[in-house]
C-alpha cells in the first residue's frame, strides 16, 4: 500500500511516499529555518507564508522523484499508484496546519483516494518502523514510548496500533524547550540551540560539578517531569559561578538524561513492556539514546530510536503512522468526510 504523506505542523513543508508503512520511497522537506534564525524564534505568520509558497513545489518534487525511481514516462502513472493521502492535523501552528490540510484535501480529491488524518505526536513514534539497511523491525507490544521534543515530554503506553494510554508528562517546560533556552543562556545559539548544547557537553570528558544541578522529580513515584526549575538553576549557575561552558553543558545534559532515563525505565518495569520507543527532535540526542539503550539491555527490553534524519519533522513518519492505522482497521477512513477533517493546533497525544 502506497501512502502520500504531507506534514506542515511548524516551519517545515514536507511530502513523502511510503510503502506499507516501512519502506520510504521518496521524501522532500523544505524549511524556513533560516528566516526564523534572524528573529531568534518561529514567527507563525512567516512560517505559514513560506509554506503556502512551498507546498505545491514540494508535492510536485515528491511525485517527480517517484516517477524517476519507477522509471515511468508519464506522471499520471504515479498518481494511479497512490492508495491514500495522509496529513498532519495537529498539534502545531494553526495557519501552518491549514496549509497542509487544505493541500491534502485537494490532492485526495484529485486522486480520488481516501484522506487519513494523523496526529503529529503519534507520527513521531512511527519513525521507528522505517526499514534501515534492509532490516525490518518487528516491534512487540505492549510498549512504552518516550516522546521528547521542543513542545512535548510525554510517556505513553502503547497496547497496540491506535491503542494509546497517557501515563505521564511535563508539568511545565518541555525538555527540548529547556535545552534551547539553556543554549541561549550559554551564548551558544539564539534559536534551536539544543543540538549545539549537546555537542558542547561532549567536550567535557569529566563532569567535575556532577550533582550541582537538581534532578527534578527523579525520586517521585509518578511519570511526570518538570524542567522549569532546572533551567532556572542553570541560569543561576551561569551567573554566579565561573565554570567553563562545556562543564555546565555537561552537567545540564547529565541531569536531563538521568531524569528521563529513570522515569522511563520505571514505566518500562511497571507495565512489563516488551519494547521502548523514542520519538521527537530530542530523540536525536546521542547521550540519551545510548543511555536508554544500555538500560533496556539490562532488563531485556528491545529499544528503538528513529534514524537521526527522521527525528525532526518530516512526512515519512506521517505516512507510516497512517498506514498502520489504516491497515490495522483502527478507523474506516474511506467513510470520513473531508469537511470533518480539520486542523487542531491543541490536539493531544491520545485525542
Amino acid at each position: 500500500m502506497l501512502i502520500f504523506g504531507i506534514e506542515t505542523s511548524c516551519d517545515e513543508t514536507a511530502a513523502a511516499i511510503v510503502e506499507d508503512g516501512v519502506n520510504e520511497i521518496c521524501s522532500v522537506v523544505s524549511s524556513s529555518k533560516e528566516f526564523h534564525e534572524k528573529t531568534g524564534g518561529i514567527v507563525p505568520e512567516v512560517a505559514a507564508r513560506k509554506q503556502v509558497e512551498s507546498i505545491v513545489p514540494v508535492i510536485s518534487e515528491c511525485f517527480e522523484k517517484y516517477k524517476e525511481i519507477k522509471g515511468y514516462e508519464s506522471i499520471e502513472h504515479c498518481y494511479t499508484d497512490i492508495d491514500a493521502v495522509a496529513v498532519t492535523i495537529g498539534p502545531g501552528l494553526l495557519a501552518s496546519l491549514v496549509v497542509g490540510v487544505e493541500a491534502a484535501k485537494s490532492l485526495a480529491l484529485f486522486l480520488n483516494k481516501p484522506l487519513i488524518p494523523v496526529n503529529h505526536l503519534i507520527g513521531h513514534l512511527y519513525g521507528n518502523y522505517l526499514v534501515e539497511e534492509g532490516v525490518t523491525k518487528n516491534i512487540a507490544f505492549p510498549a512504552v514510548a518516550l516522546l521528547v521534543s521542543g513542545g512535548h515530554t510525554e510517556l505513553i503506553l502503547i497496547k497496540n496500533h491506535g491503542d494509546f494510554e497517557y501515563i505521564g508528562g511535563t508539568l511545565d517546560d518541555a525538555v527540548g524547550e529547556a535545552y534551547d533556552k539553556v543554549a541561549r543562556l550559554l551564548g551558544l545559539s539564539q534559536y534551536l540551540g539544543g543540538a549545539l548544547l549537546s555537542k558542547k557537553a561532549q567536550e567535557c570528558k569529566v563532569n567535575k560539578i556532577k550533582g550541582k544541578l537538581p534532578r527534578p522529580m527523579i525520586d517521585q513515584d509518578n511519570f511526570d517531569f518538570s524542567f522549569s526549575g532546572l533551567k532556572t538553576a542553570t541560569r543561576r549557575l551561569i551567573e554566579n559561578e565561573k565554570i567553563p561552558t562545556e562543564v555546565i553543558a555537561r552537567e545540564f545534559e547529565d541531569a536531563v538524561v538521568e531524569v528521563l532515563t529513570k522515569k522511563t525505565l520505571n514505566a518500562v518495569k511497571k507495565f512489563s513492556v516488551k519494547s521502548l520507543l523514542m520519538g521527537g527532535g530530542v530523540s536525536a540526542n546521542l547521550h540519551l539514546r545510548e543511555t536508554l539503550g544500555r538500560e533496556c539491555e539490562k532488563v531485556n527490553v528491545k529499544f528503538y530510536a528513529p534514524p537521526l534524519r527522521l527525528c525532526t519533522d518530516n512526512a515519512v513518519y506521517i505516512a507510516s503512522a497512517a498506514y498502520f492505522m489504516y491497515a490495522n482497521e483502527q478507523y474506516d477512513f474511506e467513510k470520513i468526510k473531508f469537511e470533518d477533517i480539520q486542523p487542531n493546533p491543541s490536539l493531544g497525544i491520545i485525542d
